[in-house]
């Protein structure tokens, strides 16, 4: 632009930086930042919030929290978006008080958190298994006037399914139904994940009766239970079933059949198998093959 006598402003950066941003180019937002401070461009709330997003997609969470500092520093005030980019990384990286802390200083500063913001929180206390800090700031938003959406059910759902607490996740999912919020399939896949195998299987039939749209996921859950079971057999004819019911395996599919296979000690169909899911595009997954010793 400067080469064609066009000084560039707040405006062109902001417009470069997120055009930058929405192409996956990351790496140049903290350039470019520096760059329009060097040439006395105050940079505004947007340009902050996109390099800190930035720098949190990029895994950097502490330059995040320096470019926070500085907006601090230069009296930019953070917005919603500026917190809820800081909140996800400190969560992303395990950071799950200082994440608290990010949550505490946003209302302290007069910026009100909204559904992202609480439903971040929630999803980084359960990946975490601390469930329980999950669902008080869950009744945390619930005081604030918000409400849930599947997100936020589901994601506590799971998360007291993966503690192994069901009677929690039951009177989780009995609050979903009853204030309207509808499951979806990725609700009933966390409930297929932690039925044994008959109570599954009569649930798929309910849901392929219905009108849901039933992915390879679903399949993929049902298959790894049967095998877990030793019903390998049974597996097997669901998997070769997924054609008439218009699916297509993926390399989850296969692997976990294959596997399967040599446990229950059919290495021939396992070898069968391993040479089909090669012809038919898949290339065994480099987690696979260190179970395998390769």
């Amino acid at each position: 632009m400067e080469n064609v006598g066009v000084r560039p402003d707040v405006v062109s950066y902001n417009s470069l930086i997120t055009g930058l941003f929405s192409a996956g180019v990351w790496g140049l937002s903290a350039r470019l930042l520096s760059d329009m401070m060097k040439k006395g461009i105050k940079p505004d709330v947007i340009t902050f919030s996109a390099v800190i997003d930035a720098f949190v997609k990029e895994g950097r969470i502490l330059e995040a929290k320096e470019v926070y500092k500085e907006m601090i520093r230069r009296s930019v005030d953070p917005n919603i978006v500026t917190y809820n980019s800081l909140i996800n990384g400190l969560c992303m990286n395990n950071r799950l008080d200082e994440a608290k802390s990010a949550f505490r200083l946003m209302v302290r500063r007069g910026c009100s958190p909204n559904l992202v913001t609480y439903n971040t929180l929630i999803n980084g206390f359960c990946k975490c298994m601390r469930v329980d800090d999950g669902m008080r700031i869950f009744f945390m938003m619930v005081r604030d006037g918000l409400v849930g959406d599947r997100v936020t059910y589901n994601t506590l759902f799971q998360g007291y399914c993966q503690v192994g607490r069901f009677n929690a996740a039951d009177e989780i999912l009995c609050r979903m139904v009853s204030c309207g919020v509808r499951p979806d399939i990725f609700t009933y896949n966390i409930l297929l994940d932690c039925l044994c195998v008959e109570r599954a299987l009569v649930l798929l039939e309910d849901m392929e009766k219905s009108e849901m749209v039933i992915g390879i996921i679903t399949y993929n859950i049902i298959i790894k239970g049967m095998c877990k079971a030793g019903m390998v057999e049974d597996a097997w004819c669901l998997f070769c079933s997924l054609g008439l019911k218009g699916v297509r395996p993926d390399v989850v599919t296969y692997m976990t059949m294959i596997v399967g296979f040599f446990r229950k000690g059919m290495r021939r169909e396992a070898n069968g198998l391993y040479i089909r899911m090669i012809m038919d595009g898949f290339i065994m997954p480099i987690e696979w093959r260190y179970k395998r010793g390769h």
